[in-house]
């Protein structure tokens, strides 16, 4: 079991890995172009690590809260991330989810900035977009509702979450 989870980290590294630089290397046309850049609603859209001339972009398509789910030393993290967002006009929230612990306090806290921020646009983000699909996946299951299938649909079309995510989720869903 163990050597297994090890195997899985190794996968899912590499493939962050691979991602990070591809998107790096790509010529940006517009937000869509933002590791693992998820549409949820007119309001709402989640990504990896957006890059300073990202979080441009972010601003121009009208978001106006920045939430952050990894922490700074995360490896690609923006380390003037704040500031940039600040300037140009936007909200910075962090809640910095460790990789291998997330939390329902965590969750708790994501939940609360997303209900104090339903009524405006909100860009969430995280490392790779792999925190965030799986809190957006329980939030819009169990907070507002949406179907298993279809807020788990979004997850997956990021990752399929690890065994210690896989354990967070079943205990999140199971105590709500």
């Amino acid at each position: 079991m163990k050597t297994q989870s090890i195997l899985s980290n190794i996968v899912l590294y590499g493939r962050s890995t691979w991602q990070i630089m591809r998107s790096r290397l790509s010529p940006k046309k517009g937000i869509k172009d933002i590791l693992n850049y998820r549409y949820i609603s007119t309001n709402l859209a989640t990504s990896g690590q957006p890059t300073a001339a990202e979080l441009e972009l972010i601003s121009q398509a009208g978001y106006k809260t920045i939430l952050n789910l990894a922490p700074p030393t995360a490896s690609n993290a923006l380390p003037e991330e704040q500031a940039i967002a600040t300037s140009l006009g936007m909200d910075y929230i962090n809640i910095p989810v460790v990789w291998d612990n997330p939390t329902m306090a965590d969750f708790n806290q994501f939940c609360d900035v997303m209900a104090n921020h339903k009524d405006q646009p909100i860009f969430v983000h995280c490392a790779m977009n792999m925190r965030v699909s799986a809190f957006m996946y329980l939030y819009r299951y169990l907070k507002l509702g949406v179907p298993v299938s279809e807020a788990r649909a979004t997850m997956t079309t990021v990752w399929e979450p690890n065994a210690t995510w896989q354990n967070f989720i079943e205990t999140a869903i199971a105590s709500n």
